[in-house]
């Protein structure tokens, strides 16, 4: 097994994820026997573990078998995270970070650190082979993993690369509705707030009958209002969210937890949207040579 290397720029995120998980770990090391995908395994005892938190590059549901149903070519770069995830812990014992859930698909929803320390996710996360995607029951890390994905979107590493996985612009409804029914990250300016009856709405254009929306409803308002947010201060603001597209009116994310919204101060949408490549380059193209960390 070849020795994992690093960019420097991501050991502060992986240590702090060693220190942070290494203590509650399970004291019971146990074998990856199999790598169903870029964030699903399986242990020696038969059981499951989905990465909790991440979202690998893999295609959105409505795709299907993972290949584009036009013309039949593989989703840029779900087969680079498998083989990422398998060089990382194929054959490796790991630790369950531990209470972990179990998901309707009968996996646990679980971090995962190596025996050597390597925190599975962050180490994902840097080599831009996944997203961050908390959900109620994960949310564990949130900020460290945030900070392990925006070294990989700065230095356009992994997915970040390909358009099929840029963040969206929020002022373009038209190309979130397109983007229905898939996990997406946009940004955008926040040009209103708001509130009635336990909900807030933000949204990002003139009409709400058309424009994305941003929901909070009376159950995710308890813990955003929890975490010290008022939704209420990020009218005339940009911000980042990440979530499920659906259509109600506009496009609309529903955010079910306060990591969903990343309040951005100096960054413009602009620096990451689209990735900074060309409008005419294949958004399918990506070069998995260059992933390679080790």
């Amino acid at each position: 097994m070849r020795r994992v290397t690093l960019p420097l720029v991501c050991l502060p995120v992986l240590l702090l994820g060693w220190l942070l998980l290494a203590a509650a770990a399970s004291a019971e090391p146990l074998r990856v026997t199999a790598v169903l995908d870029g964030d699903t395994l399986e242990l020696e005892d038969g059981r499951q573990v989905r990465l909790a938190g991440i979202e690998a590059a893999k295609p959105p549901r409505s795709a299907g078998s993972g290949a584009n149903p036009a013309d039949g070519r593989v989703w840029p770069l779900a087969d680079a995270a498998t083989r990422t995830l398998s060089d990382l812990a194929l054959g490796r014992r790991v630790l369950l970070h531990g209470p972990a859930p179990v998901d309707r698909h009968g996996r646990l929803l679980a971090h995962l650190v190596r025996e050597d320390g390597l925190w599975l996710q962050s180490a994902l996360l840097v080599r831009g082979m996944a997203r961050v995607r908390t959900r109620p029951d994960a949310r564990a890390y949130a900020a460290e993993m945030l900070a392990g994905e925006d070294s990989a979107r700065t230095a356009g590493r992994g997915l970040w690369r390909s358009r099929v996985y840029a963040v969206r612009d929020a002022a373009d409804a038209d190309e979130l509705a397109r983007d229905r029914d898939s996990f997406q990250l946009l940004e955008g300016l926040v040009l209103a707030v708001s509130k009635g009856g336990g909900e807030t709405w933000l949204d990002f254009g003139a009409d709400w009958r058309s424009d994305v929306t941003v929901h909070i409803g009376r159950a995710a308002m308890r813990e955003v209002t929890r975490a010290g947010i008022d939704p209420l201060s990020y009218e005339g603001r940009r911000v980042r969210v990440r979530g499920w597209i659906t259509l109600r009116n506009g496009p609309m994310i529903e955010i079910t937890h306060p990591e969903q919204i990343e309040r951005l101060e100096r960054v413009p949408a602009s620096a990451s949207l689209r990735s900074g490549k060309p409008d005419d380059e294949d958004p399918w193209e990506e070069d998995e040579t260059e992933d390679d960390p080790e």
